[in-house]
């Protein structure tokens, strides 16, 4: 990069949730000096989290922080506010630093304001894929679902290519504004802050049918191989974990995990684990299986069978709480992966090589099963058929066994696992010296070095 004159100066601007910091912050940590070309100069500036100003416990700082379920919108909100507060001390930083690029969440669209006022250009980080975008951007704009006679009848989405089909009941609740809350609200905001922007930072290449926007500059920057380290300290000792999987066969364990948001009531858990748990015991499938159980739960762990972690021993492992995704989506021994298509879960198990079996839940989860199912062909849905805020759909245990049987035997799987193999292989090549999101990183350095002349 030259001379310290000639160096980029990015400031980043996190929402605090692990599932947006991660992908936003770190990118490539495994190979990051030598992805941006030299040693990084990294400098942390801090800003105080107002919780208590707004009705936050003390030390609120990560939505993932926020325990009680029941009043979990109420606290959103009260985090969302909080984060508006941060205006005059961000633009503070922004006077004295006055950086080339101001890189910020999706959630803080009142950053616009505060980027313009100094003349900074702004990029916002979507923690979607572009398909996900794609899809929201037609659905905005033609409102297909509003000519569909029931929530249950399939409508094509206009523009995109492929034929894509969903119904209304698939839909979350923001797109069809049926109801205005505080989260529809902020949504438009963050719609008509996104016409102000330089740019938008993505994680996956632009798929063909996507109306160009002038203003629009298209960064890969998604990490394909996280250290170990980064998120939280695993609750399982991740040698233990690779100890466990070296004593397995190639494709033959299944990994099943919904990941920081999709979370599941105590009744939930129960019927799911009964369901589930029963037809991964009848069947013999070896299973690695990361339970995150609703924050006010007792610690008293009805929903889980008598005996059946016991009787399980050798077939299958449990882990509460957060695991080492990416390190366990690796091992060989991993043949399949249950997810609820968070779309960091769905690439790194399309890095990883691992067909899914998807089981979405919320947020745009529902057009990431579309992807990997109907788009890219590397999946199985479960059948889940309605979004909800955070608790998960009813599913059979028949629809489980059905779909984990499809990933991880037979010839379909074989197909499904050579096409995912595929692209992972295009994922982990993209972020190598001249690969697409090295140079797409390469060409915005050298964009925001030339806007300063």
């Amino acid at each position: 990069m030259g001379g310290e004159e000639n160096q980029v100066h990015i400031f980043f601007f996190p929402f605090m949730a692990n599932g947006h910091m991660i992908p936003n912050m770190f990118p490539e940590q495994s190979r990051g000096q030598k992805f941006f070309c030299s040693p990084l100069d990294i400098n942390i500036k801090t800003i105080k989290f107002p919780a208590v100003d707004v009705g936050l416990p003390e030390g609120c700082e990560n939505t993932d922080l926020i325990t009680s379920h029941e009043i979990e919108g109420e606290m959103t909100k009260f985090f969302s506010m909080a984060t508006t507060m941060h205006q005059q001390p961000l633009e503070k930083l922004l006077q004295e630093c006055h950086p080339d690029c101001l890189t910020i969440d999706m959630f803080l669209p009142w950053t616009t304001n505060a980027a313009t006022k100094f003349g900074i250009p702004r990029l916002v980080f979507h923690g979607i894929s572009c398909f996900s975008l794609c899809t929201l951007d037609c659905l905005n704009i033609y409102m297909p679902y509003k000519k569909s006679s029931s929530d249950s009848k399939l409508f094509v989405v206009p523009e995109l290519p492929g034929d894509i089909k969903f119904r209304s009941k698939h839909l979350p609740e923001y797109v069809k504004q049926n109801v205005e809350t505080d989260f529809t609200r902020l949504i438009q905001k963050v719609r008509e802050s996104s016409l102000k922007i330089f740019g938008i930072v993505l994680i996956q290449r632009v798929q063909d049918g996507r109306r160009e926007r002038e203003n629009y500059v298209i960064l890969i920057i998604k990490t394909y191989i996280y250290i170990s380290v980064i998120g939280k300290k695993a609750l399982i000792d991740e040698h233990e974990c690779l100890k466990w999987l070296d004593s397995k066969k190639p494709n033959s364990v299944v990994y099943i995990c919904f990941k920081t948001v999709a979370i599941f009531s105590d009744s939930q858990l129960k019927e799911i684990v009964l369901k589930f748990a029963s037809t991964l015991e009848a069947s013999g499938q070896q299973f690695i299986w990361v339970v995150r159980k609703d924050k006010k739960a007792r610690d008293k762990e009805e929903w889980l069978p008598e005996g059946f972690e016991k009787r399980m021993e050798s077939k299958g492992l449990i882990i509460r709480g957060w695991a080492p995704q990416v390190v366990i989506l690796d091992h060989e021994a991993i043949g399949g992966f249950v997810t609820h298509c968070g779309w960091n879960s769905t690439i790194e198990g399309i890095a990883a090589g691992k067909p899914m079996v998807t089981w979405p839940v919320s947020a745009e989860q529902f057009f990431n099963e579309k992807l990997v199912t109907d788009v890219l062909k590397i999946g199985v849905a479960v059948g889940v058929q309605h979004w909800v805020t955070v608790y998960g759909d009813k599913i059979t245990s028949g629809a489980v066994e059905k779909a984990v049987t499809r990933i991880m035997t037979g010839e379909e799987a074989k197909e499904m696992r050579s096409r995912v193999e595929a692209l992972g292989g295009m994922a982990k090549r993209a972020i190598e010296e001249d690969g697409s999101s090295y140079s797409n990183l390469n060409a915005l350095i050298e964009e925001l070095r030339g806007r300063r002349h």
